[in-house]
């Protein structure tokens, strides 16, 4: 098994795949960022809930997906903004607005990880991680 370049394009992508096949979870490598996205996810309702499950290494993220009535998911689009490659920091006055303020695009800060609307409201910069809508 090889080691992953980038975990959080990981993360998505398993997010993505597991909505194409309508399942009800999903299970992630655990880590400190996966965590803080996930929690945005669930404040802006993209997601149900989550656990965390201890499996005596670095531990899981169980994501429940939440889907509409048609069994459509609620996350039409999740893309990775900043690459290993190519990192993308933006100040302030340059923060990204996912479909006009219908989306999110989940930054991080120096205080920590936030959608853009709160670091545009604290006026301060990072590195865009990834969009939502």
């Amino acid at each position: 098994m090889s080691a992953l370049s980038d975990p959080v394009a990981d993360y998505l992508t398993r997010i993505r795949n597991a909505q194409k096949a309508r399942h009800p979870y999903v299970d992630v490598p655990a880590s400190k960022l996966k965590r803080a996205v996930t929690q945005i996810l669930l404040d802006k309702g993209y997601v149900q809930d989550y656990v965390n499950v201890e499996d005596n290494k670095q531990g899981l993220i169980r994501i429940y997906l939440k889907y509409l009535r048609g069994g459509k998911p609620v996350i039409q689009t999740i893309t990775r903004m900043s690459k290993p490659g190519l990192r993308r920091y933006v100040g302030a006055g340059e923060l990204p607005r996912v479909m006009n303020g219908l989306g999110i695009a989940i930054i991080s800060t120096s205080r920590g990880v936030m959608t853009d609307k709160e670091a545009r409201r604290a006026g301060i910069g990072g590195e865009v991680i990834a969009t939502v809508s």
